[in-house]
């Protein structure tokens, strides 16, 4: 099972200026090339939760709480889909990088049915247990009726997200971020126009309410999931079309899963922890939840260019290191960092000038206007630091250390994060409640910094063995 020979020679020119060839040229447009097609995808990808939060802000604040509450759910599918990203995106690109086609292939395949097959079993689990989960993270039984209207609808389209993620990771292994990113804005630009037809009703369609939201998101993710499938098998043929045998599916799948699981477990933790904070912020009551959870909504987009660099950085690691580049590895980490840091800092000053017109954008309510305006004066200027937490852990599963980042996310929400804005909140209220969470950053990122400078001198070492060896 190999790439088609037009294919091979597409990826593997470093001549060809359509070139998927990570390995050599200038990191700099490289992560220029890759990283801008991925903003304008994310920004579309993150519309989707912005926007059926903004429209369902229109039916009250008891709406609003309930999508809040749905939020943290909703993000741990999401975040098995990334983390089963991650693991066929580091082990595609290292095979790419060896110029290994036919194990490539391999793995590209075996990921569509491995991620297929866990996100029904997370799914299933999810609603079996659904009325218990949202009882536990503190939603009251007359918020209950509204959160089910909205899940029973999510739950069976979010298994086509998980494999449009996973899917376009092997796309972004291969150097190709522009047809994931094209894909993604399609989807977002669709659920916007179906948002308020839905939930609003229009002619023939009757008023859904909070129900329609969440039909406008699994309509558009089942118009990117056949295009994506038609891109993968037959357009591109980076999947094949039968089925893998049984010793390529247990050598690909373990191989894959090995960085797929760790790096999926760490990306449970954000909602795993934001699901922590709405239970913390719940004790202040509906409005702080309304707010929080708009607060959280606004985060991706605040954060937008960290997350697109966290899917475009890791391919170039992935290729280098699998090339044995670790110079390479090293410089495109340290550039990413550097302007990670500076952008963040613009962003924060644009949501502080701008907190009043946001707050009032998305509530009428003084309360939850109050609130929204305390979010964006405080827990953006932890935004930097989050960055660099999370270039460092995708940095770590490109370099095949995925255990690296699953510690470290557990010790970020666990032992700073979520710790601190407790202890925060239990002292200072609102306030400490939101300046805990920023600290716990700060810390952090002084962490990840050390343990993947660490990581990146473990790997010279190695190297340098390896070239005594074969002298």
């Amino acid at each position: 099972m190999e790439f088609p020979t037009g294919y091979r020679i597409y990826m593997s020119s470093t001549n060809n200026k359509h070139s998927f060839n990570l390995s050599e040229g200038s990191i700099e447009k490289s992560l220029i090339r890759m990283t801008t097609p991925m903003i304008i995808g994310m920004l579309m990808l993150f519309t989707f939760s912005l926007v059926d939060t903004l429209f369902i802000s229109f039916l009250g604040t008891e709406a609003l709480t309930a999508i809040s509450f749905t939020f943290p759910v909703t993000f741990t599918i999401m975040s098995l889909a990334i983390g089963l990203g991650i693991g066929a995106s580091a082990v595609v690109g290292k095979y790419l990088g060896r110029s290994d086609y036919e194990r490539a292939k391999e793995a590209s395949t075996v990921i569509n049915y491995i991620s297929l097959m866990l996100a029904a079993i997370v799914v299933g689990l999810c609603w079996f247990f659904m009325e218990q989960i949202f009882s536990v993270m503190g939603a009251s039984k007359s918020l209950m009726p509204a959160i089910r209207e909205y899940m029973v609808v999510w739950f069976p389209g979010s298994i086509m997200v998980v494999c449009i993620m996973t899917g376009n990771s092997v796309l972004r292994a291969c150097g190709d971020t522009k047809t994931p990113s094209i894909l993604m804005a399609g989807a977002g630009l669709i659920n916007a126009v179906l948002d308020p037809i839905f939930i609003f009703g229009l002619g023939p369609v009757p008023a859904l309410g909070i129900q329609g939201a969440a039909w406008a998101t699994v309509i558009a993710w089942g118009v990117g999931y056949f295009y994506l499938i038609y891109l993968l098998v037959i357009k591109k043929e980076l999947v094949s079309r039968s089925l893998p045998s049984r010793p390529v599916m247990l050598s690909s799948g373990r191989e894959m899963l090995r960085i797929g699981v760790p790096a999926a477990g760490a990306n449970m933790m954000t909602p795993l922890a934001a699901g922590i904070m709405t239970a913390i912020a719940a004790s202040f009551g509906d409005s702080a939840v309304a707010a929080f959870g708009v607060g959280a909504r606004l985060e991706p987009i605040a954060t937008l260019i960290v997350l697109a660099m966290s899917s475009s950085l890791p391919p170039l690691i992935s290729q280098n290191f699998g090339a044995g580049k670790i110079d390479r590895v090293e410089k495109a980490y340290r550039l990413a960092i550097k302007f990670i840091l500076s952008w963040q800092l613009l962003v924060y000053v644009v949501l502080a000038l701008g907190a009043g017109v946001i707050a009032s954008t998305f509530s009428d309510d003084p309360e939850v206007i109050q609130t929204i305006k305390l979010f964006l004066w405080i827990l953006p200027l932890g935004y930097g630091m989050q960055g660099i937490i999370i270039l460092s852990n995708s940095s770590l599963n490109a370099l095949h250390r995925p255990m690296s980042a699953l510690y470290l996310s557990a010790a970020r929400f666990f032992l700073f994060y979520v710790p601190l804005a407790y202890a925060g909140s239990q002292l200072f209220g609102l306030v400490g409640f939101f300046a805990g969470a920023a600290c716990g950053n700060l810390l952090m990122a002084a962490i990840s910094l050390r343990t993947v400078n660490k990581a990146l001198s473990g790997e010279h070492e190695t190297l340098a063995n390896s070239s005594e060896n074969m002298a």
